[in-house]
């Protein structure tokens, strides 16, 4: 593992590094003067809850320069006085998650302020929850709100900021999962509504009003939150297949334990808001305040132990009264994501359900959201060497390889009309190639090689079918433009001397038949038969190929069927 990232790191320091510029340098000075020697950060939802509590840990250590990305910055500038945010390395910038637009302008504006400081870390917080209403309401999009909000936007930003995040040393994208949309647990699975896109029949339909819901049934709030959580977590898996390796960024879910006290919860009635942190903090153990939860998200963006990409992180929360000598037997830990205490080293890497792991249903859901959201990819690529030389072998090679594909379409009766006039050019090519520089090189890979042994020939088990080949030749005076270079080689290859006004042409159709033919040619039929050749090649770069006679007949010119001679 630590072997295949140094060569990903290097490699990547390879693709990156250009040759200075004037400019260049001069924007690097900028950079250099504006950020230091801080880290870039990008958190969505930064006005309240564990957005907030995220950023002011981020900001308390002097490592970071964190962008604020809120719906109103307004708000944003007094919650930065009242946490006593260093503004010196805050910025507040508009963001509405309800808008793909303002998703787009939101990053264009973050590439200008940024300038050449690649972004570090993206960390995909802002959320809404919307369980009380019985019916949706929709984004600018037209999509459901909690579906756009928490899931779709992110998903199109981390498509806009991945490639410039790829040029960060250590970049890192988090998603904020939840224990609602892993049903694995009981908070998962044992609580009504359960997390299931089942086969993502409303998202293959657009997702857009009045289809609320991915799954393509009626909505139910709690539901579409915990959706959206499932969505977040397997496409953090999904981005972890297809792009850690050729870029470099680790990319993870977290839950940080219920934050019963959090604005989350402010769309639910006044009751639940009041007797639903006492329920979580005394009969389960899994409250988390917004403190600790900022701690913890700030750990994953922050440890070096977390630079792991494809993790769901979790904190085992400490003993508490009333939990039973099983959590002292464990070292003061309780087991399961979720509840306060346990400290910096309580982190561990949680176990995903089975519809989180669910790579095939993940690969749609990546598909889907991608035509959504009008998202872009760069293709999945494995790393490789951005060396010179490579890039020149590897064109030759692509060359060469296309040709040879034309020239096996055709013999597998697979080609087009335009594969087969690929086909005739390369075997021409080679032809040409063949006789000229291609002759010297067979013999010289004869003397160093040696023969191909005996045993190579041997074991073959197929039964030998006839095969149409032809050979087309033509006077050796004709005028026919820039195709008599072509054509003189052709009729020189391997032939027995000619008396300079005679030609032979030798057409195989099969394996037993050969047809020769011998007549004479005079200067004037000369040039009559090579605008012959030259059409027929004209006719086959715009139909199915070059004509070859049906055989075995017998022609009026003289021209008479013969057995052909055995092979040896």
């Amino acid at each position: 593992m630590v072997a295949c990232a140094s060569v990903v790191t290097s490699f990547k320091g390879m693709a990156n590094w250009k040759l200075p510029s004037l400019q260049r340098t001069l924007e690097n000075m900028e950079t250099k003067e504006k950020f230091g020697d801080k880290k870039l950060v990008v958190i969505t939802g930064t006005s309240s809850g564990l957005g907030r509590k995220t950023a002011r840990a981020m900001l308390r250590t002097g490592k970071y320069h964190v962008v604020g990305a809120v719906r109103d910055t307004d708000k944003m500038e007094v919650v930065a006085e009242i946490e006593d945010f260093d503004m010196e390395s805050f910025t507040p910038m508009h963001l509405e998650l309800n808008s793909f637009d303002s998703v787009r302008k939101f990053c264009k504006e973050l590439e200008q302020f940024k300038l050449s400081k690649p972004i570090d870390r993206l960390i995909c917080n802002a959320g809404i929850y919307q369980p009380s209403l019985p019916y949706p309401k929709w984004s600018m999009d037209q999509h459901e709100q909690t579906m756009q909000v928490n899931f779709l936007s992110h998903f199109l930003m981390v498509s806009l900021l991945m490639p410039d995040m790829a040029r960060a040393p250590d970049p890192r994208v988090i998603m904020v999962g939840s224990v609602t949309g892993n049903d694995n647990t009981v908070g998962g699975g044992g609580v009504y509504p359960i997390a299931d896109l089942k086969d993502l029949e409303g998202l293959k339909a657009g997702a857009k009003n009045p289809v609320a819901m991915f799954d393509g049934y009626s909505f139910i709030g709690a539901k579409a939150y915990k959706d959206s959580k499932l969505c977040l977590m397997m496409t953090s898996n999904i981005l972890h297949d297809k792009y850690h390796r050729q870029t470099g960024i680790a990319f993870s879910s977290i839950y940080p334990g219920c934050i019963a006290e959090s604005p989350l919860f402010r769309e639910k009635r006044a009751w639940f808001r009041k007797y639903f942190p006492v329920f979580m903090k005394y009969i389960t153990g899994g409250f988390v305040g917004e403190e600790e939860a900022g701690q913890r998200l700030f750990q994953v963006a922050h440890d070096p132990r977390c630079s792991k990409s494809g993790v769901y992180w979790s904190w085992n929360g400490g003993p508490r009264e009333g939990r039973g000598a099983e959590a002292l037997e464990k070292g003061g830990q309780i087991s399961g994501g979720g509840g306060a205490g346990g400290g910096w080293d309580s982190i561990f890497e949680n176990d995903q359900s089975d519809k989180v792991l669910n790579s095939e249903l993940a690969t749609q859901l990546f598909h889907y959201s991608s035509g959504v959201t009008g998202a872009e990819w760069p293709a999945a690529n494995q790393p490789k060497s951005p060396c010179p030389t490579l890039k020149v072998i590897g064109a030759v090679t692509q060359f060469v390889n296309k040709k040879e594909e034309l020239k096996r379409s055709k013999v597998a009766g697979t080609a087009g009309a335009a594969t087969q006039v690929g086909a005739v050019a390369g075997t021409v090519v080679d032809t040409v190639v063949g006789g000229t520089v291609g002759k010297a090189l067979k013999a010289a890979q004869t003397k160093l090689l040696g023969d191909i042994p005996a045993e190579a020939f041997n074991g073959d088990f197929g039964v030998p079918q006839p095969a149409v080949t032809s050979e087309i030749l033509v006077p050796a005076k004709s005028r026919v433009g820039p195709l008599r270079a072509v054509w003189r080689r052709l009729r020189r290859k391997k032939q027995p001397p000619i008396d300079e006004e005679h030609v032979s042409g030798v057409v195989h159709l099969d394996a037993t038949t050969r047809v020769t033919v011998s007549q004479s040619v005079t200067d004037d039929e000369d040039t009559s038969v090579a605008e012959q050749v030259e059409s027929d090649v004209r006719l086959a770069l715009e139909g199915d190929g070059l004509p070859v006679p049906a055989a075995p007949q017998t022609f009026s010119s003289g021209i008479a069927a013969e057995p052909a001679m055995p092979s040896s």
